[in-house]
């Protein structure tokens, strides 16, 4: 059997390895290696995936949430409403830019922000809403979108680990996850869906003047070279990971279809077991599965549970990850926006019982059998 990983990008890499490295010796042949044709063909190939009018690449995931609160004027002091159980990155940027935090609860089915909790945590400071498409599951955007409308709100949707995935309104027609919002941002790190091979990003939009002030503030608040208009600041992707991802964004929707092979063997050997909930597949978004996470129920001390059962993997040269054992609002970096007063009993329950098992496209049966077998040895012991 092969080693397994979380995520086998060396074997990826090797079924594509003749293209990619073509690309890169194009790019290393140009040395046009900031801007250029490789990048302006992927935001316009991207725009076209997702649906959207406008792809703006930046440098990463971070700074296309930093970049896009920017352009909207926010004001320290307003507020954002963003989920507490996601990665520190959705969130830290709320507070980089002097702008309030709120934290509200998931849906402890999908992980995703609870638009009923959303609602209760809208006061006349909110400014915006920062849905988190968590582990390559959807929101519930056609509710989000409503009580944005309603209160006048903008909707940046955080689309870094569910990049392909479709969300289908009651009226019947689809759309893809970050072109539902007023802008979207997007991680092409390693490991996700659609990943370059460093750091890389993108902010989406389908207005024309927000696409217009977000390429300025990414580029030093310029339109013209050496006139500033704006505070801004430098993000920019690469022309090498840009070429790289024009090579993996056709392979994307059969990469997510291996992961969803992946899920459904996982599925298929947890069904029958109580004190294992495999994930929610809503029926109103189609589940990418960035990530594979379960929840452990109906056992004592969760936590010690979980913990242990990372330990037996790990003994057994199976990775898992728990994804995330301190939500947001308990991290030391929030204490002054009054963490420490939250009161999520859902998160608090999902960041005991929640652990990650290898999700990636190169998983094969042999290595699913074993994964599998070993957390039941352990589970049923």
């Amino acid at each position: 059997m092969k080693p397994i990983h979380m995520v086998d990008l060396k074997q990826q890499y090797l079924h594509i390895k003749e293209e990619i490295d073509a690309a890169v010796a194009g790019v290393l042949d140009s040395a046009l290696f900031i801007g250029g044709p490789q990048v302006n063909e992927f935001a316009n190939k991207l725009a076209k995936y997702l649906g959207v009018k406008h792809v703006i690449p930046c440098a990463n995931g971070t700074d296309a949430l930093q970049i896009a609160m920017m352009a909207l004027d926010l004001q320290p002091g307003d507020e954002v409403i963003t989920p507490s159980f996601t990665y520190v990155a959705t969130t830290e940027v709320i507070a980089l830019l002097k702008l309030k935090p709120v934290f509200v609860e998931v849906d402890t089915k999908t992980f995703c922000i609870d638009p009923g909790a959303i609602k209760k945590a809208i006061t006349p400071k909110t400014k915006a809403i920062v849905p988190v498409h968590l582990y390559g599951q959807s929101c519930q955007m056609e509710e989000i979108m409503a009580i944005a409308n309603e209160h006048n709100l903008y909707v940046i949707e955080d689309n870094a680990q569910s990049i392909g995935s479709d969300f289908t309104f009651k009226n019947g027609t689809t759309k893809k996850t970050g072109s539902i919002g007023n802008i979207s941002c997007t991680s092409f790190f390693p490991s996700k869906n659609l990943g370059c091979y460093g750091d890389g990003g993108a902010i989406c939009t389908n207005d024309d003047a927000l696409a217009d002030k977000l390429k300025m503030i990414a580029n030093h608040g310029q339109k013209k070279r050496y006139y500033h208009e704006i505070v801004g600041c430098n993000s920019r992707l690469d022309a090498l990971q840009a070429a790289i991802l024009n090579i993996k964004l056709p392979l994307l929707d059969g990469y997510i279809e291996a992961r969803r092979k992946a899920a459904d063997f996982y599925d298929n050997a947890f069904k029958e077991n109580d004190k294992i909930t495999t994930p929610f597949r809503s029926d109103y978004s189609k589940h990418v599965f960035h990530q594979y996470t379960l929840i452990l129920e109906n056992v004592e001390s969760p936590e010690s549970f979980r913990d242990g059962l990372q330990a037996f993997l790990a003994e057994n040269n199976i990775p898992s990850m728990i994804y995330y054992p301190v939500p947001a609002h308990k991290q030391n970096m929030f204490a002054k926006f009054g963490g420490a007063d939250y009161d999520l009993e859902k998160t608090d329950w999902l960041t005991h019982r929640v652990i990650s098992l290898p999700m990636h496209t190169e998983l094969d049966e042999e290595q699913l059998n074993y994964i599998t077998k070993k957390v039941l040895e352990y589970v049923n012991k």
